[in-house]
């Protein structure tokens, strides 16, 4: 596993190394730079980023937002002090841990762990979302060829399905793909969209 510490703090970065220590088989990379920190991430390409802003201001909180916002890897958060904006903040940037006030080496492992388990937990969910958008968008195009299919010759909806079905069957393709070019046809003829 590849771990990037972020902070500018070196010390800070050594509390986080130190409750690392007894992981196996991980890489671990230590960024006090803020200057090019995305770049930066993306060159050491880590599989979970731990995050240590002590007690940062409203512009380095959005800062390091945007790098969350940038990565599609866990992120864990250490923080002094914090606010229910910053927790949104980071909530809607997508850090998968936001710990304030909790910056020890012994707690360090069971937070890598939760960040990792949330952020997958969260991926599958997006997964889910999108695979359900996708085939609703395709149920969608389906309804729109079958409408067409109905008014431009006069047959009821099983009909229309079934030909889209059989002309998919046919030709070895998915009946999306046959709703679709029924659509375009449609399209380019002139038919509403």
């Amino acid at each position: 596993m590849r771990i990037a510490i972020v902070d500018e703090s070196a010390t800070r970065a050594a509390v986080i190394h130190e409750g690392l220590a007894a992981l196996d088989d991980c890489e671990i990379f230590v960024v006090t730079e803020r200057r090019g920190l995305v770049a930066r991430i993306g060159e050491i390409a880590p599989d979970i980023v731990l995050m240590d802003l002590g007690n940062p201001s409203r512009d380095v909180l959005e800062e390091y937002f945007s790098v969350s916002r940038a990565l599609a890897r866990p992120i864990a958060m250490f923080v002094d002090e914090s606010d229910e904006a910053a927790i949104a903040a980071s909530i809607d940037a997508g850090v998968s841990s936001y710990v304030v006030d909790g910056l020890a080496p012994h707690r360090i492992r069971p937070i890598l762990d939760l960040a990792v388990r949330r952020f997958n937990a969260f991926a599958r969910l997006q997964t889910d979302l999108d695979e359900a958008r996708g085939k609703l968008a395709e149920r969608e195009t389906i309804d729109r060829a079958k409408r067409i299919l109905m008014d431009s010759r006069s047959i009821g909806e099983p009909q229309a399905y079934a030909e889209l079905r059989k002309t998919a069957m046919d030709r070895g393709r998915r009946i999306v793909e046959i709703a679709e070019a029924v659509v375009t046809a449609h399209q380019l003829m002139g038919g509403k969209p």
